[in-house]
């Protein structure tokens, strides 16, 4: 007889992938539901500097480098092109009004001022021979109008006399007549003589007067030619500092060219380089401040240059009161440029997460320091120490503020 065989209670074999099938479906439901979806990275939290937002004060100032300047300083040009023989001072040394600071060679303007030389040696000459032979026309015209004169004088007196004569029929008509046309005669020539004498005297003067004036002319001219070659000697302008001398032995340089500076050094600015994205609140007389050797002076915007280069735009400062001691044309200053009021505001220390996240966002720490979130916020104004919060965080949050480079798109990140 067959035996009955039970079917055992319980569990079977077949039925575990079903059960475990559904119990993966009810975790994934769980983490639909519940669990968080952001992606996620693991950072140690030893590498990473967490800071603690405050409120406080925030001071609306940029720091910014700038390097000394004089205020005021001469260029030194060459007036005049030659060949440099000699530097008579060396770059930093000082120098007084009118010193030779270099010496330059020019032959042709020594020619030229030979050829000046002779030309008016020449022409003086010519003058003294011309005055010689005017006054010895002046002379010959005084004998001949002294001899004029005389026939006058003495055609005069025969006619009067035979005029009397010829009254009393004592003489012929003819002697009479020949006597009276010889005295009007010479009468008529000393007239001409004498209209030819006034003529003669005031050509004499407008030819004088010429060459005198040619003259002058070649005196001025050989003045300027020596002037010019007194030039090749380049003097400085005002009494100072050379600042540079950009000029060697054997060189030649041209008229007008540039050779050098002279620093006052009575005053000093500092020309410092700000970036573009103040261009709109820098200004002139903002305050500033310089702190050197534990003591603080007081600095003001001079001159606001208009153009932009390189993303920067040229600002001259200038010190409102004392200056520090032994300064020097080239020392780097470290600037603090007041660019409005100080308030009371939300502050992030500053950090390099700047530079990822262009202050939109920010990692914001966890109460219980184990993950950080990726939070937006909206940050204003910033200083060298602080970022300005807008909106986004209040007092007492902590957030990351290293660079966020290694975090890719990540919203989450783990603390370990």
């Amino acid at each position: 007889m067959d035996k009955i065989i039970e079917q055992k209670k319980g569990l079977k074999k077949k039925h575990i992938p079903y059960i475990a099938g559904g119990a993966f479906a009810l975790l994934f439901i769980g983490w639909l539901i519940f669990g968080n979806h952001s992606a996620t990275l693991r950072v140690e939290k030893d590498k990473i500097t967490i800071e603690a937002i405050k409120k406080g004060t925030f001071n609306d100032y940029i720091r910014i480098m700038g390097n000394v300047e004089p205020i005021m300083f001469f260029q030194l040009s060459a007036l005049e092109g030659g060949r440099v023989v000699e530097k008579v001072v060396e770059e930093g040394a000082m120098v007084k009004k009118g010193e030779i600071i270099v010496r330059l060679e020019n032959p042709n303007l020594s020619m030229e001022i030979l050829k000046s030389e002779a030309d008016l040696a020449y022409q003086e000459n010519e003058l003294r021979n011309t005055l010689l032979s005017m006054e010895k026309d002046k002379l010959t015209i005084r004998q001949d109008r002294l001899q004029s004169e005389l026939n006058v004088t003495r055609n005069k007196r025969k006619y009067e006399q035979n005029k009397k004569l010829y009254e009393e029929d004592l003489i012929a008509k003819e002697d009479y007549l020949i006597a009276k046309e010889d005295y009007e005669t010479s009468v008529e020539n000393n007239r001409m003589l004498i209209e030819r004498q006034k003529q003669d005297s005031m050509y004499r003067e407008i030819q004088v007067e010429n060459m005198e004036e040619s003259l002058n002319n070649m005196r001025r001219n050989l003045k300027l030619v020596r002037e010019r070659y007194d030039n090749l000697n380049v003097k400085a302008p005002i009494s100072g500092q050379l600042g540079t001398l950009s000029v060697e032995i054997g060189q030649t340089v041209s008229s007008g060219m540039d050779i050098g500076k002279i620093n006052v050094l009575d005053n000093y600015k500092v020309v410092a380089q700000i970036d573009e994205h103040y261009i709109d609140r820098v200004r002139k007389d903002l305050a500033a401040s310089l702190e050197r050797q534990g003591t603080n002076y007081e600095m003001k915007v001079l001159k606001v240059y208009p153009d932009v280069k390189g993303g920067q735009f040229k600002t001259d400062l200038c010190f409102a009161k004392k200056m520090p001691e032994n300064v020097r044309t080239g020392q780097t200053y470290h600037i603090n440029l007041q660019l409005g009021q100080s308030d009371e505001s939300v502050l992030i220390p500053r950090g390099a997460f700047y530079q990822s996240t262009g202050g939109q966002w920010i990692f914001v720490v966890s109460p219980d320091g184990t993950e950080a979130h990726r939070r937006p916020i909206k940050i204003g104004k910033q200083n060298p120490q602080y970022y300005q919060v807008i909106d986004g965080l209040e007092p007492g949050e902590k957030v990351i503020t290293s660079g966020y480079e290694m975090y890719g798109d990540n919203e989450r990140l783990i603390l370990k």
